[in-house]
């Protein structure tokens, strides 16, 4: 299905990643987190999300373009690229 001529996973996508963002910037989370702390953090700022696996792949999807950087430690950590040094 297309709305506005963007297909709507990628609509919904963009929306998740926006809503994880928004909560880390006003969490002001300085360091890299796991999805796990990510999907907690969502929570206590009553975000639904279904779980620290859907969290993984937004932000999966968004290093693709830059925009994340993970870091492939045990675990994974996830930070906005515009916030690393």
């Amino acid at each position: 299905m297309m709305v506005e001529g963007v297909p709507w996973c990628m609509r919904v996508r963009q929306r998740d990643f926006e809503r994880i963002r928004a909560v880390l910037d006003e969490a002001d989370a300085e360091e890299p987190l796991t999805a796990r702390e990510i999907l907690d953090l969502l929570d206590e700022h009553g975000e639904e999300f279904d779980s620290a696996h859907r969290v993984a792949t937004v932000l999966g999807r968004h290093a693709q373009s830059g925009d994340v950087e993970v870091i492939r430690d045990q675990p994974y950590r996830y930070e906005f690229a515009d916030r690393t040094n």
